[in-house]
């Protein structure tokens, strides 16, 4: 039913493909506009946006190792590690 489509990036000008995949997963969504953006573009704008994030350090709970968190930690509340973090969420 799709059929990739070659567009232009609007911030690079590089010509980039629009796969049939993406223009499904697009209507599926409910997306009416297509991208814009090539992916490098589109990941160095999600990238700036990010890096604009301020993060805390704290001392893990469980292992007591450095950790570096996207909010302010309170007295009132344990702060994981990544590594602890992840294992707590996979159990």
């Amino acid at each position: 039913m799709y059929q990739d489509k070659t567009l232009v990036c609007k911030d690079c000008g590089q010509e980039f493909t629009f796969t049939a995949g993406e223009q499904e997963f697009y209507a599926e969504r409910g997306f009416e506009n297509e991208p814009q953006r090539c992916k490098p573009c589109r990941d160095a704008r999600k990238n700036q946006i990010r890096g604009q994030r301020e993060y805390f350090t704290s001392v893990c709970a469980k292992c007591g190792k450095e950790a570096k968190v996207p909010f302010k930690p309170r007295e009132d509340r344990p702060v994981l590690c990544s590594e602890c973090y992840a294992q707590e969420k996979g159990e």
